[in-house]
């Protein structure tokens, strides 16, 4: 596979989203400014400025109407697709460290960190009422008690109807959106911090990547464990195929901790896995940093992934992956 190579970034990508047709690409890094390109060649489309601090989380609505930036500046933005003009500036407390819309589009949700004794807070509003963001009255605010590790990552659930949260202590929680209560908790199944969560394209399971180095699947509902994905360095990102039974995975030690190129020795991979049998069937080189998302395109044809170094590759697979059948 030779990679699409998008550098649009001056600093570290924090995470890639491709929208539901698969034909747009968004990213964003630490420099700031989300970008928009155009998954089949690279081109860059436009770009979001107004953001005063790195960019954390993104995510775009079904029809890539709008798009939903939180950034380290205590600002969650919504943008129109089209045009690249902000809609709304929603202001907080501390840094936005999640963002997502609802399935159906008519609601937003951000995360913010814990910090300067400020809580752990997850807002929702409704779109669809303009007077809630104009004047900041959400439909709902869940604050997280303090005896519970911050939400470093979250994702909507199906139907809309629950929330689920990773956190930095490793637990994984599911909460209900109407009565805001928490219904499920898991804390045996990750050590360490979870950096991703990302769910499979009809919705039905959840897979995490953790700074203990798993990656493992879930089923979104119940939050049972399925899977688990083992390599030798924390797992930054972690994504599902929409048509084969395959999962990627990507990661490398944090950037603090790298002293020298690690290329070579296979810290920076992206590594295929069988999501039913576990095991390692490829890996794919080129990053010179740790990968920090990955994401495949809702078509299977390509996956995209961002790292440490700025770039953004797009992977187109070529025609001996589909050929590849799993002896069993």
């Amino acid at each position: 596979m030779k990679p699409i190579m998008l550098h649009g970034h001056e600093r570290a990508i924090t995470q890639i989203k491709y929208n539901r047709e698969g034909d747009l690409l968004f990213s964003a890094g630490k420099d700031h400014a989300p970008n928009v390109w155009f998954s089949i060649n690279g081109e860059r489309l436009g770009t979001f400025n107004g953001h005063n601090g790195a960019v954390w989380n993104i995510d775009v609505s079904w029809d890539s109407a709008r798009f939903l930036s939180g950034a380290a500046d205590n600002t969650c933005k919504l943008w129109d697709c089209s045009t690249g003009k902000c809609i709304d500036t929603l202001t907080t407390e501390s840094a936005v460290r999640s963002v997502g819309f609802s399935y159906s589009g008519n609601m937003i949700m951000y995360t913010t960190d814990r910090a300067m004794n400020k809580p752990c807070l997850c807002v929702i509003y409704d779109c669809r009422d303009s007077s809630q963001i104009s004047q900041q009255k959400p439909l709902s605010k869940m604050e997280l008690p303090k005896s519970k590790s911050k939400i470093t990552s979250a994702v909507w659930g199906a139907l809309d109807e629950f929330l689920i949260f990773g956190h930095d202590g490793g637990e994984l929680t599911q909460w209900d959106v109407k009565m805001r209560e928490e219904v499920i908790t898991k804390y045996e199944d990750h050590k360490a911090k979870i950096n991703d969560l990302q769910l499979s394209k009809d919705g039905s399971m959840l897979i995490t990547s953790s700074k203990d180095t798993y990656a493992k699947l879930f089923d979104a509902a119940t939050l049972t464990h399925m899977k688990t994905y083992k390599t030798s360095r924390p797992v930054n990102s972690a994504a599902i195929s929409p048509i084969h039974d395959h999962v990627v995975l990507g990661g490398g030690q944090e950037a603090m901790e790298v002293t020298q190129t690690a290329k070579q020795s296979g810290k920076f991979e992206a590594r295929f896995y069988h999501l039913i049998f576990e095991e390692e069937f490829g890996r794919v080189k080129g990053h010179f940093g740790p990968i920090n998302s990955l994401a495949f395109n809702p078509n299977g044809e390509e996956y995209s992934s961002g790292a440490e170094d700025g770039y953004v590759r797009v992977h187109r697979f070529d025609s001996s992956y589909y050929d590849f059948d799993f002896d069993y």
